[in-house]
C-alpha cells in the first residue's frame, strides 16, 4: 500500500526540516509552517508557481541510494515535504492524487540541484537523477497526517 511515512516542514531556509504528525495543505500556497508557504524557501517564486506548494520524494529511492553509495543521505537532507513508500512518484507527473483527503496534482520531477548538493554530498547529483522526488500542486484545502495512503484520482 502506498503511504506517507513522514512529514517535514522547515520555517526558513536554514532552519533543519522538522517531522510533523499532520500538516495543513492549502491550495495556492503549500504547506502551513513551511519555509515555500510563506514565500522564503530558498528558490520561491514570485509570484508563486504551483510547482513549489509541496515536494514528495520516495523512500525507496533515498534507501537505494544510500546502499549503492555509502551516503547516508535522509529525508531531512533531502529537503522534501512528504516522505512515501510503495508509490512510483515519477509515474504521477501531470496526474492527480490524493494524499490523505487533499487533492495534488503532480507537476514535474524534483531533481537534485548543486545548491543541495553543496549541503550535502555531491553524489547526489547523479545518484538521484530521475529519484529525487516530485513537485506538486495542492488543489483542495485539507490534513496530511503520517499515515495517509497516496491514491491516484482515476479519471
Amino acid at each position: 500500500m502506498a503511504l506517507v511515512i513522514e512529514i517535514l516542514i522547515a520555517a526558513s531556509p536554514t532552519d533543519p526540516m522538522a517531522p510533523q504528525s499532520n500538516v495543513r495543505a492549502v491550495a495556492g500556497m503549500g504547506l502551513a509552517g513551511d519555509r515555500y508557504f510563506t514565500g522564503q524557501g530558498t528558490f520561491s517564486p514570485q509570484p508563486r508557481k504551483p510547482d513549489y506548494e509541496v515536494t514528495l520524494v520516495q523512500q525507496e529511492h533515498l534507501a537505494a541510494f544510500a546502499a549503492a553509495t555509502g551516503v547516508a543521505f535522509t529525508a531531512r537532507e533531502a529537503r522534501r515535504n512528504l516522505v512515501t513508500v510503495g508509490v512510483d512518484l515519477n509515474g504521477l507527473v501531470g496526474k492527480e492524487f490524493r494524499v490523505g483527503e487533499v487533492l495534488l496534482k503532480g507537476m514535474r520531477l524534483c531533481e537534485p540541484c548543486n545548491y543541495l548538493a553543496k549541503q550535502t554530498s555531491p553524489e547526489i547529483l547523479p545518484g538521484l537523477v530521475h529519484k529525487g522526488g516530485l513537485r506538486a500542486q495542492i488543489l483542495s484545502d485539507g490534513e496530511i497526517r503520517v499515515g495517509d495512503p497516496v491514491a491516484v484520482v482515476e479519471t
